[in-house]
């Protein structure tokens, strides 16, 4: 069978012959129909995730480990549990059946394929604790899945919601999809803050991270108030490092300005119920989940592509 293979640490997965997956007991065998291509996917290829190490020990291997594929008899199954050097971009996978879920009528596989980046944005509700009518930041709103959270809040009920970004018609576009207001990363640090402060409003509820680095390090300084009074708490969800994975914070970031920062793992518990909810929102045509398709085929072009604006890449068979 084909699939896409990788043979050294940042390499460009190239569509080769492997062998056909070994059915071990309690696996089942699938035919693949739909595999994203997340951000995470380049960094462990890249060797740069801290979850890297076990895909660059047994290079050559194939990349991404959960997709959309079909049984035997035809069901749409969600599927995940893949260890490499197996991976999820292949013409069929064996998985382990505690792996698989169904996937619900309505929901395209190219689109339940990218399921998981609005999910992931309900991390403001399930880590973050939003409520209806608080204010939402989201930090890094111009890729996929910063596009969606900005959704997700409005849906949420949030009364107000401010995304930041690095590219001013990606922040156009932002507007379009529910944000009151946006702040350009790219100006220096003193004009960065000032933004924060000025477009907080009675304050962030709730804050959004897929950046990191340097623009939550700005927020950090933005939050801290001019006097004893005690503000409102900030619910910081760190859930990306897409602007860098360290940060500098000061000790009165966190002693005076009520800042709270959980990652977004925090309260997984209600992830199901989560992921119920995106489900009934995308089926219902109140969330949608922009994606390009491109077959397995070309996975060289399609990896290396760069142009796809606020659009994921699912990887479809061919």
């Amino acid at each position: 069978m084909k699939a896409a293979v990788v043979d050294r640490r940042g390499g460009v997965p190239e569509y080769l012959d492997v062998p056909e997956p070994e059915v071990n007991d309690g696996e089942v065998l699938l035919t693949v129909a739909a595999v994203a291509v997340e951000n995470v996917d380049r960094a462990i290829v890249a060797g740069t995730h801290y979850t890297a190490a076990g895909f660059q020990e047994v290079l050559p291997a194939v990349p991404c480990f959960d997709g959309i594929g079909r049984l035997p008899d035809g069901t749409v199954v969600g599927f995940g549990g893949l260890r490499p050097p197996r991976g999820a971009l292949a013409e069929r996978v064996a998985v382990p059946a505690a792996h698989t879920v169904p996937i619900p009528d309505g929901v395209e596989p190219p689109v339940a394929a990218a399921l998981s980046s609005a999910i992931s944005a309900m991390c403001m509700q399930t880590a973050g604790g939003l409520s209806a009518g608080e204010t939402v930041l989201v930090q890094g709103a111009t890729g996929v899945a910063g596009r969606l959270a900005v959704q997700v809040a409005r849906l949420l009920g949030a009364k107000r919601v401010v995304a930041t970004g690095r590219d001013q018609a990606a922040l156009e576009e932002v507007v379009a999809l529910g944000a009151d207001a946006v702040i350009d990363t790219t100006v220096d640090d003193e004009r960065l803050v000032r933004a924060f402060r000025e477009h907080a409003g009675d304050g962030y509820d709730v804050v959004v991270d897929y950046l990191w680095g340097r623009p939550a390090e700005m927020l950090t300084r933005a939050l801290v108030p001019d006097s004893f009074a005690m503000p409102k708490s900030t619910r910081l969800v760190q859930i990306g490092e897409s602007a860098g994975p360290d940060l500098r914070l000061a000790a009165d970031a966190l002693r005076t300005s009520g800042l709270e920062v959980y990652g977004a793992a925090r309260n997984a518990v209600a992830m199901p119920a989560a992921h119920q909810q995106v489900v009934e929102w995308v089926r219902s045509g109140a969330l949608t989940i922009p994606v390009t398709t491109m077959p397995l085929s070309r996975i060289a072009q399609a990896w290396t592509r760069t142009d796809l604006r606020g659009r994921r890449l699912v990887i479809v068979k061919g």
